[in-house]
């Protein structure tokens, strides 16, 4: 697998952890090693009832990525900004820990227990009934 490869497949497995009264989850030490100390918090890019965490380059390349598209599309316009307006920058505490906006739990139904899944290129947090919803789909 080349240098390239390896960068942009980096997060693999399931993993089962709280949110804490502050709205905080601590992300595997494994998936934080990819990090640093900022990542970005977005809805699903593929319009899934999940969060994704990007690292910074790869936010900012997926971001970019709508530039080269033909913007004239107002469909294309609009997902662009409604994805682009619900992200968040967010600091990766000492703890491995980081802050997830109220609107964005809302929007993943993230009240306490949290799945987080790594998908390739990004980290994905679902809650537990949701994910449990979305297998049984995939395996009926």
């Amino acid at each position: 697998m080349s240098q390239t490869q390896q960068a942009q497949a980096k997060f693999f497995g399931a993993y089962e952890h709280s949110l804490d009264v502050k709205g905080r989850l601590t992300l595997p030490a494994k998936f934080r090693s990819y990090l640093g100390e900022k990542c970005f918090v977005t809805r699903s890019q593929y319009e899934d009832p999940c969060l994704a965490v990007w690292t910074q380059e790869d936010f900012y390349a997926y971001a970019n990525s709508y530039q080269s598209q033909d913007l004239s599309d107002p469909s294309l316009r609009l997902n662009m900004r409604l994805w682009a307006s619900e992200a968040f920058d967010i600091d990766i505490d000492k703890a491995g820990r980081l802050a997830l906006p109220q609107p964005l739990r809302t929007f993943a139904d993230l009240s306490k227990e949290v799945l987080v899944h790594g998908a390739l290129g990004i980290i994905e947090l679902w809650s537990p009934d949701t994910w449990r919803s979305a297998q049984a789909r995939v395996r009926a």
